[in-house]
């Protein structure tokens, strides 16, 4: 299904004013004719043919549509397909056509919907009643700007097995409204768990934190990728996944971005006891590689300036002595040896 812009119908103000024009020349008409300003022969002609206009002239109302920037009409004839409006203007269309959008009741956690629901005019309470006149064709637009769908979080394992709290935020916009509205049911939930699909099969492929011997690329070679410290990565291949999958709904895929990522409740505080333990593993390492220079430091001072002799028993109790100050977690209480060194 292509796209049919019909771009040369900007001729509503004129339908208007010539429905209008006519209503008012149909009733002078009507009324001359009753009073006999008509003559004979043509008084009834005139009469039936004022009262049909001013029955059913209407009808050419029903054809007026206003659209405003960033939207677009799908238009229907008899279940045939004519065309979209797009671009803002006043529009005269067939009366008959009708406007799809089979997404329009349809409202996801997301911004930029058309029609917000508030029923703040005659013409809005007309629309949620199904009848379409001027105006009333609003409930069926199409937005084309950039909206944001924001899914709700998902739980889903890792590929070590780990179990993951993941949401996000997608940017996204129509781009052709007769694939979105006759390729998919409805475009909006059909974006919407395409996403939800393309989250799980990416971050099935990645680690929360790095892990040795993984491979995230596919080339065979462990990398250091995970859904930690790879986040812009991530999102760029959950992107490029969704995108793949809503083309045919005419659906551009602009951005996705990772909102809240997060260990499962259930495994959460064993996680953060490992993730403790290794800062403190790491803490220790570097205060024993600081301790153990300050030693060497301490005996190679001692032996340039001939400060004190000390045998290797003597050295090695130093060495022990200095490496429990250092590495300790508390303040060391020296004992003075006012005695021999020996």
């Amino acid at each position: 299904m292509n796209e049919i812009i019909l771009n040369k119908r900007k001729n509503g103000m004129a339908v208007l004013i010539g429905v209008i024009v006519l209503y008012v020349v149909a009733l002078f008409l009507l009324i001359g004719a009753g009073v006999s300003y008509v003559p004979g022969p043509l008084r009834a002609l005139v009469m039936v043919v004022s009262i049909l206009w001013l029955a059913f002239g209407w009808i050419l109302l029903l054809g007026l549509k206003v659209i405003r920037p960033q939207e677009a009409l799908v238009l229907t004839l008899f279940g045939k397909y004519v065309g979209t409006l797009k671009g803002e203007g006043f529009y005269h269309v067939n009366p008959f056509c009708v406007s799809v959008n089979p997404a329009a009741n349809t409202r996801l956690s997301q911004s930029g919907d058309v029609d917000s629901g508030e029923k703040t005019s005659l013409l809005a309470t007309l629309a949620t009643s199904g009848k379409q006149t001027g105006e009333i064709g609003s409930s069926k637009k199409i937005s084309l700007k950039v909206m944001t769908l924001s899914n709700s979080r998902q739980k889903i394992n890792d590929c070590l097995g780990n179990p993951v709290e993941i949401g996000i935020a997608v940017m996204w916009r129509v781009t052709d409204t007769a694939k979105a509205v006759f390729n998919v049911d409805n475009y909006k939930e059909y974006l919407s768990l395409q996403c939800d699909s393309a989250l799980r099969e990416i971050v099935r492929i990645y680690p929360y934190d790095v892990a040795p011997g993984v491979d995230t690329t596919g080339d065979g070679i462990a990398d250091e990728g995970s859904l930690r410290g790879s986040s812009e990565l991530v999102a760029r291949r959950i992107r490029d996944e969704i995108q793949s999958k809503v083309l045919d709904a005419g659906i551009e895929v602009l951005e996705a971005r990772i909102t809240y990522l997060a260990y499962a409740p259930e495994i959460a505080a064993v996680m953060l006891q490992r993730q403790q333990a290794s800062a403190i593993i790491d803490a220790r390492k570097m205060i024993v590689d600081g301790a153990v220079g300050m030693v060497e430091m301490a005996l190679d001072r001692l032996a340039e300036n001939n400060t004190v002799e000390l045998d290797e028993e003597r050295k090695a109790a130093m060495v022990s002595n200095l490496l429990v100050v250092l590495c300790g977690n508390k303040d060391a209480q020296p004992i003075v040896n006012s005695g021999s060194l020996y």
